[in-house]
Order: C-alpha cells, then sequence, then structure tokens
C-alpha cells in the first residue's frame, strides 16, 4: 500500500483563492504521463534586451534595426532566456518534485524557433523513461522531455534531461 502523499500549499490560484499542488515523487512518474503548466508569462520587448545587456550581449538580442537584417529577421530572445523562463514556468507549475528539481544533465537541448517579443509562453513535461538508481537506493532517475510553446502551439524550446527523483517510500 501506498503511503499518504505530502500536500504543500503554493500560492493563489485566482482572486483570493488558494490551491493544493501534490509533491510528485518517482512512483508517480511513470513513461508517458504528461504534465501540463498551468501558467503562461509573456515576454516583452525591454525584457529580452535586459537579458541580453547581461547575459547574451548579441546584436539580434539588444538591437531591433541590426536584428531586422539577421538570420531572425527581427528582435529575438536569447535561448537562454527562454530557458530561464522555461524554468520559472516548471517551478511553478503542478510538477513540483518533492524535494525539488534537481538536474543530473541536458542530453538534448534546441530552439526551433525564435522567442519573440509578445510571445506567451507555457510548458508541459513528458515523463520518457523511469529507473531505480543503482548508486542510491532512495531514488529514481527520470528523464523528461519539456517542450516550451508560444501562444500559437508553436514550440520554441525542448529539453530532453535527466533528473534524480526521491522515492516515496524511503523519503522521511
Amino acid at each position: 500500500m501506498r503511503a499518504a502523499a505530502r500536500i504543500r500549499w503554493y500560492g493563489r490560484a485566482g482572486e483570493g483563492q488558494e490551491t493544493q499542488v501534490q509533491e510528485l515523487y518517482y512512483e508517480d512518474l511513470e513513461p508517458g504521463r504528461v504534465f501540463r503548466g498551468r501558467g503562461r508569462r509573456q515576454v516583452d520587448r525591454d525584457e529580452i534586451k535586459a537579458f541580453a545587456r547581461e547575459f547574451d550581449p548579441q546584436p539580434f538580442h539588444l538591437d531591433e534595426a541590426a536584428a531586422e537584417q539577421s538570420l531572425f529577421g527581427g528582435l529575438a530572445a536569447s535561448g537562454w532566456h527562454t530557458a530561464a523562463i522555461t524554468m520559472q514556468l516548471l517551478v511553478t507549475s503542478e510538477f513540483r518534485i518533492a524535494g525539488g528539481l534537481v538536474g543530473l544533465g541536458v542530453e538534448k537541448l534546441r530552439w526551433p524557433r525564435p522567442t519573440r517579443p509578445g510571445d506567451e509562453l507555457r510548458v508541459e513535461v513528458e515523463v520518457l523513461t523511469a529507473r531505480e538508481s543503482r548508486s542510491r537506493p532512495g531514488y529514481g532517475l527520470v528523464t523528461t522531455k519539456t517542450t516550451t510553446f508560444n501562444q500559437e502551439g508553436a514550440a520554441v524550446q525542448e529539453a530532453v534531461n535527466t533528473m534524480i527523483v526521491p522515492r516515496r517510500e524511503t523519503s522521511p
């Protein structure tokens, strides 16, 4: 028999409503299971430029005239900016791993199309594989595919990564 899952309160669901989000354990992450993020994040021009000034100061992220003449044909967010927004959307989604999202590595990361000013991003996570850890018996290794979509449903980022997830039976 499975132990009862711990429930924690996270933020607000809407106008004064609180929501409960169940922490997920290895046993909850069967291959094929899909988690859809509830939140969305709109990206604006100033945010794209601010991120680029600090972390990726290339002309197509900073200067609209230069961006028009680039491969992108207009201002585009840094892929690393899209990755950071994706992480924020994951951390605030229902894909709440007990103990946090602890990644062991990224096996694939691609940006099939640029994130543009005005794009509204959302995420989906699909569990690809799950196996018990040989070196850490209280944990499992879970490989997921995280896709970040814009408001048109077009993928702007795809990532396949492996994370370490606690097992329910051995967690305190």
